[in-house]
């Protein structure tokens, strides 16, 4: 430190220490850091919250799918008729397309419940790119099963409500009314299932999208 008197006053020179220097250097990349960091925040928490979305998605799949599943595996039903050795009945294993349903909506059920672990990973770790990868092509592969066996199923429905006079098909629902009550429920939660599994490829391929 310099000082001089000039004309009655007092000048002091202060010289820049080297440890302010190594300080006021420190604080650049700090601030660099801080920046980029608030930077990546919006992003992160958009895609946390899409993984978030989607762990929810999955569990009103599951739901849906195994509703689907129960309820098909366990329609039976028997008319009361005269005697016990003269009676009609109607299960489901009784028609091939009603227990492909059931194994398939039993499968995409069994997946779902698998995939909760890889969907949290997605919530922990949003930008990874590996496990959502994996369910986006895994939920295709659901959309195709669900969809095929939804379909097949509301197939024979149709045909138990309203018959096929071309082929003598006769309507069966007036009277099997709970068993077509029944086999029409599980269609419609499959379908259900299948319209959420879409979603979930929709949601996993813009998150894919916007890395």
């Amino acid at each position: 430190m310099d000082s001089s008197h000039k004309s009655g006053e007092m000048a002091i020179n202060i010289t820049e220490s080297k440890s302010t220097k190594g300080k006021s250097a420190a604080v650049a990349p700090a601030t660099i850091i801080a920046t980029t960091k608030a930077t990546e925040n919006p992003k992160g928490g958009w895609k946390r919250g899409v993984g978030i979305f989607d762990f929810l998605l999955r569990i009103c799949a599951i739901g849906a799918a195994l509703a689907a599943t129960a309820t098909m595996g366990t329609t039976d039903q028997t008319l009361p008729f005269f005697t016990q050795f003269l009676q009609f009945q109607a299960s489901y294993d009784d028609l091939p397309a009603f227990t492909y349903f059931v194994i398939a909506n039993g499968i995409a059920s069994a997946y779902l419940v698998l995939s909760l672990p890889f969907s949290i990973v997605c919530i922990v770790r949003p930008h990874i790119v590996g496990a959502r990868l994996l369910l986006l092509i895994l939920d295709t592969v659901m959309v195709a099963l669900t969809t095929s066996a939804a379909a097949a199923a509301a197939s024979i429905v149709y045909l138990a409500h309203n018959g096929n006079p071309n082929t003598n098909w006769n309507a069966i629902c007036q009277q099997f009314n709970d068993f077509c009550q029944r086999v029409s429920g599980a269609v419609v939660a499959s379908f259900i299932a299948a319209f959420i599994f879409m979603f979930l490829v929709v949601l996993s391929a813009v998150a894919l999208r916007r890395n």
